[in-house]
């Protein structure tokens, strides 16, 4: 009997450390996997921790935190969207986390409008929108600079490749150095397409989906160039250069434009604004005549389709000075 429980516990023994070794070395491919998606050992640590949104090839995603946000993406289907602004702004959220934000600014503005303002309830579902839109007014912002970023950069960018390409690099070499030798938006976008492609997705795919990530006309001229380039061969760095050329023209040209239209800008803003700081004059010098509009039916009908108007006047005008080149 003895015997017997000796041989068991033996292969207890053995069965457990085979176990534990079995799991570290797991453990230890999958960590090395992930280093090498991530960006690779302490630099890639280093640089994940400094730099808060960064891109990578692969991404955690959280579950549980954001219920109420998870339910309504998948119920309403705002996954896809959602996820291209996000990321397109440089942002490491879920789609989930910006709903559910959305919805608790909404409901600290509705709470603030019903106990704070002296105004009729009704009114606090504006001040819910006007805070609910907060979070997307945050990430449209935080995407426009970014991408005007890029677009600032991006001639430089073509320059460096072609050069690269002239000295003797390959054209994905090229790409990996772009991350070493420039800034954020441009190194993070260039070194992702890189790791896609160096990880087996073929060049002209992990450009399409460069495209994608950074919706800019320059980037798809730079993509389609590439692509062209590749099936009916000819000089890339010379194609470059002239991209690039032509990209500086198209800003020196947009730069004129702005100037020429900036009265008309001026003129935009100064009568949108003069209504708004007529009403708050109005409001401190004689309540009684501006509490018409909020207790009074017709004069939230009036009130209504004044800022309605208000507001398609201002979009048109802005159309009108909005040039695009």
């Amino acid at each position: 009997m003895s015997f017997i429980f000796t041989l068991i516990l033996i292969w207890g023994v053995f069965m457990g450390g085979y176990m534990m070794v079995s799991k570290y070395v797991k453990s230890s491919d999958v960590d090395k996997i992930k280093a090498r998606l991530t960006g690779g050992g302490k630099k890639g640590k280093k640089a994940k921790e400094g730099a808060a949104g960064a891109n990578t090839v692969v991404r955690q995603v959280e579950t549980g935190k954001n219920r109420l946000g998870e339910i309504l993406v998948e119920r309403f289907k705002l996954g896809p969207k959602i996820g291209a602004m996000l990321e397109q702004a440089g942002m490491n959220w879920q789609p989930a986390r910006f709903v559910q934000l959305t919805i608790v600014c909404f409901g600290a503005g509705f709470a603030g409008g019903w106990l704070l303002l002296p105004l009729p309830h009704v009114f606090a579902i504006v001040t819910g929108l006007l805070a609910g839109a907060g979070p997307f007014i945050m990430v449209y912002f935080k995407r426009k600079s970014r991408l005007r970023k890029f677009e600032e950069l991006f001639p430089d960018t073509l320059e460096f490749v072609s050069r690269s390409m002239r000295a003797g690099h390959a054209f994905s070499v090229s790409l990996e150095m772009i991350h070493r030798e420039f800034q954020e938006p441009i190194a993070g976008e260039f070194r992702r397409t890189f790791e896609e492609h160096n990880l087996g997705l073929p060049i002209e795919v992990a450009l399409e989906k460069l495209a994608k990530r950074v919706p800019s006309l320059d980037v798809h001229f730079f993509v389609s160039a590439v692509l062209l380039q590749k099936r009916t061969g000819g000089n890339l760095a010379e194609i470059l250069d002239k991209l690039a050329y032509v990209i500086r023209e198209r800003f020196k040209l947009r730069g004129r434009i702005r100037a020429v239209s900036a009265h008309g800008r001026m003129t935009a803003t100064a009568l949108s604004c003069i209504p708004i700081a007529v009403a708050i004059l109005m409001f401190y010098t004689n309540p009684d005549y501006v509490k018409f509009f909020f207790t009074d039916d017709v004069g939230q009908m009036m009130m209504g389709a004044a800022i309605f108007l208000q507001i398609v006047g201002y979009l048109i005008m802005k159309k009108i000075v909005n040039i695009e080149v």
